[in-house]
């Protein structure tokens, strides 16, 4: 067992969490003090900036910067750890043309740590054909198996882009044939975040509480969901500005309306992603900060037959999940074990990936 800090700022770009394991990569022996550090509105206009840009360009350096001190920051109220898992800051991602992009390095901040730090988890499987994303369905069938859970379960992360995985937590290794499906279902939180911040109503909609008040275009929501992406079979993904166009699809409606009418769109894109399970699930378990919605989370309950839940409702954290998933990611790449499976990205063979970087 080794003792990790995972790293992790999602595509909401609301700051960063960190969450310390206790694992070999296969199993979790204890989870560790979690930490938080948000970005300020100033470091957030950084990053928005530089989204869609790709190394070398002057922007991406920027965000790198702030990224990496952001990173820091958070690490240095934590207890000393013997391996840092570092995901970065994801600018860009085109699966189509097996690149992706997340700002801060990961050497740098070994140095600055004097710590290794596993980074760069997602280009190996993209260069080998995989969409290089979601990489979190590994540590999910841990929590599965970790919970006792035998029944096929859904995990749903709602962060800037929603993803889910279908878990059969029977299987012995997330490597299996048939252990995970896994995929981005389509938006989460960024459309309605992106809506109110051009609005002037905030960086977020807190607790879906206007959305709550609004009434969704039914018109509408049928409308986006004609998009291509929810045409292709899974494993698939996506970057954060796919759905970009969807402030245009709810340009001329009301604050409430136009966010109720997003809501709607992310909660029948999941029901629509949970079509694809091999099996019906028993639970589906809601993580990221999707989970505080409440027009997100009573959508959900509408439109899906089986029990939806936040994850705390079966013991797990989901402000540190994704954070704990790249410490449990670090392991195995310590290890010399896979971190992505067919089922997962759509890579021919279980692979490895991630950069180890010492001091």
């Amino acid at each position: 067992m080794v003792r990790v800090v995972g790293l992790m700022s999602g595509t909401s770009l609301d700051g960063v969490d960190a969450a310390i394991l206790d694992t070999d990569g296969v199993t979790v022996a204890a989870t560790g003090d979690t930490a938080y550090r948000p970005y300020s509105d100033a470091e957030r206009a950084v990053l928005r900036t530089a989204l869609g840009t790709w190394p070398g360009d002057p922007l991406a350096e920027a965000a790198a910067r702030v990224v990496e001190a952001a990173h820091l920051e958070v690490l240095d109220g934590l207890p000393a750890v013997d391996l840092v898992g570092f995901h970065g800051q994801t600018l860009a991602h085109d699966p189509a043309g097996a690149r992706t992009h997340q700002a801060g390095d990961g050497a740098r901040l070994a140095r600055a740590l004097g710590v290794p730090v596993v980074w760069d988890f997602r280009s190996n499987d993209m260069a080998l054909g995989g969409q290089g994303a979601p990489l979190a369905p590994f540590y999910h069938w841990a929590c599965a198996r970790a919970a006792g859970v035998t029944a096929p379960l859904a995990v749903l992360n709602l962060g800037g882009v929603g993803n889910i995985t279908w878990v059969d937590p029977q299987a012995e290794t997330p490597d299996a044939p048939g252990a995970l499906l896994a995929f981005d279902t389509g938006p989460g939180n960024a459309a309605m975040d992106d809506l109110c911040l051009a609005r002037g109503l905030g960086s977020h909609d807190a607790g879906g509480a206007l959305a709550r008040r609004g009434r969704a275009n039914a018109a509408r929501v049928k409308d986006a969901l004609v998009h291509p992406f929810f045409y292709k079979m899974p494993p698939k993904s996506l970057d954060r500005g796919d759905f970009s166009g969807l402030a245009e699809t709810v340009a001329d409606l009301g604050d409430a309306d136009a966010l109720a009418t997003l809501a709607a769109i992310t909660v029948m894109a999941v029901a629509r992603g949970l079509s694809y399970a091999p099996r019906p699930v028993a639970e589906l378990w809601v993580t990221g900060g999707g989970r505080h919605n409440g027009a997100l989370m009573a959508g959900l309950k509408a439109a899906l037959r089986c029990p939806v839940l936040p994850v705390e409702e079966r013991g797990l954290d989901g402000d540190a999940l994704e954070a704990q998933a790249f410490a449990y990611l670090a392991a195995r790449v310590r290890a010399g074990l896979t971190t992505s499976a067919p089922g997962t990205t759509g890579i021919a063979a279980p692979v490895g990936g991630g950069r180890l970087s010492h001091p």
